[in-house]
C-alpha cells in the first residue's frame, strides 16, 4: 500500500486524536464522580451517570477512529467516528464556555478540529 503525504498527515492526525480521546476517556470512565468533580467542575452539573458514559463514548471514538481505516473493514466508521467525535467535542466546549472557562476548552476544540479534518479527509478518500 502506497502513502502519500496526505494519507500520512491523515493518520497522524487520526493517532493524535486517537491518543487525546482514548487518554480522556479512560480517566473519565475509570474515575469516580467524586472525584470527578474536584478536577472538572461541569461534572457536578451532569447526572450522574454521565462523565462516565462521556467517557466510555471518547474511548470508543478513539477506536473508531483507528480500527475500520487500519483494517479495511466497514472503513466507513472511521469518518462516521470522527463526526461523533466532533459532536462530543462540540458539548465539552460549550460544557467549558458554561461554567466560564473558556480557557479549557481549548484543547477539546483542536481535537474537534482533527476530527473534522479526518472525516473531511477519510470521507474524501473512500470514493
Amino acid at each position: 500500500m502506497q502513502m502519500d503525504f496526505v494519507d500520512i498527515g491523515l493518520w497522524v492526525c487520526q493517532a493524535l486524536l486517537a491518543l487525546g480521546m482514548a487518554g480522556a476517556g479512560a480517566m473519565k470512565a475509570a474515575t469516580p464522580r467524586e472525584k470527578l468533580m474536584g478536577q472538572m467542575k461541569w461534572v457536578a452539573r451532569f447526572p450522574s451517570w454521565a462523565p462516565r458514559a462521556i467517557g466510555i463514548a471518547e474511548v470508543a471514538g478513539a477506536v473508531g477512529i483507528i480500527l475500520p481505516w487500519a483494517t479495511g473493514i466497514v472503513p466507513i466508521l472511521t469518518p462516521i467516528a470522527a463526526v461523533c467525535v466532533f459532536v462530543l467535542m462540540v458539548g465539552a466546549v460549550k460544557a467549558h464556555i458554561d461554567d466560564h472557562e473558556a480557557s479549557h476548552g481549548i484543547a477539546p476544540a483542536i481535537l474537534g478540529l482533527l476530527a473534522v479534518a479526518i472525516a473531511v479527509g477519510r470521507a474524501g478518500a473512500l470514493g
